[in-house]
Order: structure tokens, then sequence, then C-alpha cells
């Protein structure tokens, strides 16, 4: 079942990938901005899960320096194929790989980035608890959108669903189980950001 999950992905954003950025053009400050609120620190190793396109690479590079280390992980091809034509690669180690296992040592990043990953993980649960086996004690998880559930939502012409895990009153507990404490949450129409760090 999460191998069909993750083949729905693929097919998905396989077929959106050439046009990724042409539908989101204005969306690279927000990325900036919730970078910052990441609290990444010179020397750094960080991780973008699902990259994408790569739209947050450059600024995490610029948060942890020439000294640091950017990782940007997708499970879609097509999507980094994009990034590397944007130049984005020069700015961090771009690769295809699974968030749900992923080719790291346990507790060896500061700091996770993630835009729009939630909603798309076969198995919710277990990727932030993978996410949480490579970030170590006091390293951070930044779960990102550049625009907030109730602005998604009516994009897509729907409500919000009540059991949607990107809410305050369910996401909390699903990451306290996975080893995270929730920092801080924001979810307003031009953005959605929740900030964890490890237990």
């Amino acid at each position: 079942m999460a191998e069909d999950g993750r083949a729905r992905t693929r097919e998905f954003f396989t077929e959106r990938a050439a046009g990724w950025e042409a539908r989101f053009p204005d969306d690279g400050p927000a990325y900036e901005a919730a970078v910052a609120e990441l609290g990444l620190r010179p020397g750094d190793a960080v991780l973008d899960a699902g990259c994408g396109t790569g739209r947050a690479l450059p600024a995490l590079r610029a948060a942890v320096g020439r000294q640091g280390t950017v990782l940007g992980f997708d499970l879609t091809p097509a999507m980094l194929e994009q990034a590397v034509s944007a130049g984005r690669h020069r700015h961090a180690l771009p690769a295809v790989a699974d968030v749900m296992r992923l080719p790291l040592r346990d507790g060896g990043l500061d700091a996770v980035f993630a835009a729009g990953l939630l909603s798309h993980l076969p198995d919710p649960a277990g990727g932030m608890r993978e996410l949480g086996r490579v970030v170590r004690p006091g390293g951070r998880l930044a779960l990102f959108h550049p625009v907030g559930r109730a602005a998604l939502a009516a994009r897509h012409g729907r409500a919000v669903a009540p059991g949607d895990l990107r809410a305050e009153p369910n996401l909390r507990p699903l990451l306290e189980a996975a080893g995270w404490r929730l920092a801080s949450y924001a979810d307003e129409d031009r953005r959605y950001l929740a900030l964890a760090v490890r237990l």
C-alpha cells in the first residue's frame, strides 16, 4: 500500500514538474521567510525533505554558509531535473530519495525543512519518525506551505477537512508520538508554518 502511495506521488509530480514554477511564481519570499524562522546557524547540516524544484535551497545555503551542508531529497526525478535547470543544485546536494527511508545516519542533521510534505506521505506518522531519526536532539523541523490550510482548500474548491493532519490539534500529538515537540504554529492566509524541536 505504501509503495502504491509513493507511485501516485511520483506520478502526480512528474506530470506537473515542468510547469510547477510557473504555477506559483510569487512564493519565493515566503520560502525565504520560513527558512529564516528555522533558526539555522553557519555550519549546520540541513535537509530539504521533498525539495521539489528546490525553491528553499538557496535560502538554506545562505543560512548555513559555505561550511554547512544542504541536502535536497525528492522522490520525483522530474522535480529534481527542474531544480538543476534552475541552477539550484549549486546550493545543495540533490538526490532522489524516499523520505520514508532516508539514506542518512541517526542524528546527523541539525534541521529539516519540509514544504508541502505531510499531505503526500503514505504514512505521516512513520515519516515524522524517520525525520526525527536523522535529526539530533534539540534539532529543528519546519513544516511549511506558502499559503494556509483554508486558502489552499479554497484554491482547490473545497473546505478544510476536520481530519486534516496539519491542523494544530491533530499535528501536535502526531509530532509528539514521533519524538518532536511543537514549538510554534502559524496557519494564516499567506503561510503555514509549524516549527518543532527534536526531543
